[in-house]
């Protein structure tokens, strides 16, 4: 079945119960590996809610153009470390 951007959906039913079974353990080890990781790097939350905040600001009509500058702006790395400063100095 095609789905949303040519994307098929899975049909887990053609698996079996062990092959079901490690897609289960492989996927709560992922999430449990992303949150660790998401965990330990609190930027990437500021990098992407910096990135939406813009989005939603400024509406733009390109929005890969506006990603691509906006991930290499060269002031970033800046902008970023002050707003971990900040949000390091409240908690």
């Amino acid at each position: 079945m095609a789905g949303k951007g040519g994307l098929t959906k899975l049909d887990v039913g053609v698996l079996s119960a062990e092959q079901q079974e490690k897609l289960r353990e492989f996927k709560i080890k992922t999430r449990i590996d992303n949150e660790r990781y998401l965990r330990s790097h609190p930027e990437v939350e500021i990098l992407i809610g910096n990135f939406l905040r813009d989005v939603l600001l400024e509406r733009p009509t390109d929005i890969q153009e506006f990603a691509a500058e906006h991930f290499t702006n060269p002031n970033l790395q800046v902008v970023i470390s002050s707003k971990m400063d900040r949000k390091i100095g409240t908690e």
